[in-house]
């Protein structure tokens, strides 16, 4: 019989993720599965459910959270020599991979895509030593966002971050960043560097539209170093979609990248803390298979 694993994180979804479990083990059960479900209680708990359901062989995963268990359900995934396929249940409050899937954000619609026997394979981005699915930023803006408290999340959404990053603005300075991409380079001073995989990002689906979940390269955006009031031009670039025609705005892709500064800067993984620079990142081409309708 196949194996499935559904990894839940019970504190998602305003803590209704328990409650969803019944409909997907009936769901699966009725595919001929048979179903084992963990739940998390630490962090990297997901990453470790995934990478021994990978050992065992199991045919499907399924994550039923938010952004930071599919992001470390991923992590447990990635590079394995089986990777069960994934199932996507969106409960957090931004969802960019599942956005970026066209995967409902509807916890009901989402789980009735279990059914489907269509599925997609989908890039994956190598970040140092672990993985990313949707943006790396690096800035004092991105992190900015990694202060938003998961409070601020649940009530104001994807504003929560565009609100910490505008509060960041009036007292940013440009930093000296130096990137090499695939056999070119950059230098120069940038307010904030964003290297996305997919086109939803903070929960904005326009910010890099161009961008493709299994097109194999990574789409680079650097702001350079302008005044104040020109970033809050940007800004509307972004919400616009047309980011990477802003004359301050340099943008590229890659399938390697490598990020160097003189100065200490950290980075921002998928909306959580990433290592400080510098950072090398890679793309693995369509290197897991999700199921969507």
């Amino acid at each position: 019989m196949k194996k499935a694993m559904i990894i839940v994180n019970p504190s998602s979804g305003k803590e209704e993720a328990l409650n969803y479990i019944e409909q997907i083990v009936k769901i699966l059960e009725g595919k001929q599965y048979k179903v084992r479900t963990m739940l998390t209680e630490k962090e990297l708990d997901a990453t470790k459910y995934c990478s021994d359901a990978c050992e065992a062989e199991y045919e499907l995963i399924v994550s039923l959270g938010g952004d930071g268990t599919l992001h470390e359900t991923i992590n447990g995934m990635v590079d394995q020599n089986h990777r069960p396929k994934l199932g996507i249940i969106p409960l957090g409050t931004v969802n960019d991979f599942a956005r970026a899937l066209n995967i409902s954000l509807s916890p009901k619609e989402a789980i009735d895509t279990l059914k489907s026997d269509h599925s997609k394979k989908v890039d994956i981005g190598s970040f140092d030593d672990r993985y990313f699915v949707n943006i790396v930023a690096i800035g004092a803006i991105a992190e900015a966002t990694s202060e938003v408290s998961p409070e601020q999340k649940t009530k104001f959404g994807p504003l929560a971050y565009l609100m910490e990053g505008a509060k960041t603005l009036a007292g940013t300075n440009a930093y000296p960043l130096h990137i090499k991409y695939d056999d070119k380079e950059w230098s120069g001073n940038s307010f904030l560097f964003l290297a996305t995989l997919t086109n939803s990002t903070g929960g904005f689906e326009k910010l890099s539209p161009e961008a493709k979940v299994n097109d194999g390269v990574l789409h680079g955006y650097i702001i350079k170093d302008v005044p104040t009031i020109r970033l809050i031009s940007i800004v509307t670039s972004v919400l616009r979609g047309n980011l990477k025609e802003d004359k301050d705005v340099e943008h590229f892709t890659a399938k390697k990248l490598y990020v160097s500064s003189s100065q200490k800067l950290h980075t921002n993984v998928d909306g959580e803390e990433g290592n400080p620079l510098p950072v090398s990142m890679e793309v693995k081409p369509q290197h897991i298979e999700v199921i969507v309708d």
